[in-house]
């Protein structure tokens, strides 16, 4: 059997120092780019979830989510549990969110959206919505009579670049009216545009914990959910079971719980195109060898045929066609390794930008090992058949050419 194997690689080394270089290198090339072409696709998929999930904790949930637990509307006395969630281990900050149902008007445009009640203080710890300032300022705790909206709240004046109903591209200083669902309601002046490109928050308007009290007319002391930012290398589920343990009642949810019915359609969409391409990769890959071991194998059929005149064994002839694929496709496969890493130290330096954010490569070395695996699946499958055809001849036949 070793004997074989032996004379099957020198056999398959032998062929290949013989045959054509530049078809060699040829073939070599395309299979480079065709592990590429598996990788790249799955990777930019791999770097839009990394963005949206990066976005999920940087501007709309932080690392944990708690909110009122059964069918509970408000978490009473949430001032209180914020305080007392400070103190659990592993929770760097939180911070309370309090919404209430409105329309926003400006001129002629009115659209029906809850406005949002933090912090400014508590939010800047827990969320990155202040470094994402477009235009203006962020809030701040004794801010009255100011409001913060997303970028696509504020809208263009050309209704046709907008994804959602907006103000009518309204500018930091301009004046809107809110309308909320008890009966006040009060001007106020946009102080900022905070830009995120997640569009769950881009969508969202925000005033200040102060100037809420002064609508509703009484303090308040209920919000509808906590978000909460955990210690820096700190894992969320088990700060999540630390707070349980404190004796929170409420519904504890990492962000990765909370987001996951967020994002599964849009991931399942992902992982469909993924695998249609990955799929046509393969095919590709098994054509072109398939089509250039066949050429390989006609070219050399007169040699086959010595082969078996000398009591060169049949199965060794085949086995030294697959060889040859096999070296073929590994070096094709190292060099598509290699555009990889280029690719991904490239983009890594100028992302593509996506409306939804700057997306860079992100490749988990599961799927590169299952790629290069599938991959060299099919050169063995593209080698074996054309190479079985030529050996199975008999040997006049075959010695004819």
């Amino acid at each position: 059997m070793l004997t074989d194997v032996k004379i099957s690689f020198f056999l398959a080394t032998r062929i290949l120092k013989r045959s054509s270089k530049a078809g060699t290198l040829l073939t070599i090339f395309i299979i480079a780019l065709v592990f590429t072409n598996m990788i790249f696709l799955s990777s930019v998929i791999g770097g839009s979830i990394e963005l949206m999930n990066q976005q999920t904790v940087d501007y709309y949930i932080s690392n944990i989510i708690i909110k009122p637990k059964d069918d509970n509307r408000f978490i009473d006395n949430s001032l209180g549990l914020v305080s007392k969630v400070n103190r659990i281990p592993g929770v760097y900050h939180a911070s309370a969110r309090y919404e209430m149902g409105a329309s926003l008007v400006h001129k002629s445009n009115e659209i029906a959206l809850p406005v949002s009640v933090f912090n400014p203080d508590d939010e800047r710890m827990v969320t990155k919505i202040h470094e994402m300032m477009k235009e203006g300022q962020f809030l701040t705790r004794e801010d009255r009579g100011q409001i913060l909206i997303g970028n696509y709240v504020a809208g263009n004046k050309d209704e046709s670049k907008d994804f959602f109903e907006s103000l009518g591209g309204v500018k930091t200083g301009d004046s809107i009216k809110v309308n909320y669902v008890n009966g006040v309601s009060r001007d106020y002046r946009i102080k900022g545009i905070f830009q995120t490109k997640s569009y769950q928050t881009d969508y969202m308007v925000f005033v200040s914990w102060n100037e809420i009290e002064d609508v509703l007319g009484y303090p308040l002391d209920k919000s509808v959910e906590i978000l909460v930012k955990t210690e820096p290398g700190t894992r969320e589920d088990r700060v999540k079971k630390t707070m349980m343990s404190f004796g929170i009642k409420e519904d504890v949810k990492t962000w990765k719980e909370q987001a996951g019915g967020l994002f599964d359609e849009s991931i399942e969409s992902f992982q469909i195109i993924n695998n249609i391409t990955l799929l046509v990769s393969l095919i590709i890959a098994i054509v072109v060898l398939f089509i250039v071991i066949m050429i390989k194998t006609l070219h050399n059929r007169r040699e086959i045929g010595v082969l078996k005149a000398i009591g060169i064994d049949e199965d060794i002839i085949i086995q030294s066609y697959v060889l040859q694929t096999l070296i073929i496709g590994i070096i094709g496969i190292v060099i598509g390794f290699c555009i990889i890493q280029t690719l991904i130290l490239y983009f890594s330096v100028y992302p593509i930008e996506f409306p939804d954010g700057n997306v860079s490569l992100y490749v988990e070395s599961g799927i590169m090992i299952e790629s290069a695996i599938l991959l060299l699946i099919a050169s063995v499958i593209a080698g074996y058949f054309p190479a079985m055809r030529i050996a199975k001849e008999d040997i006049l036949t075959a010695m004819r050419g």
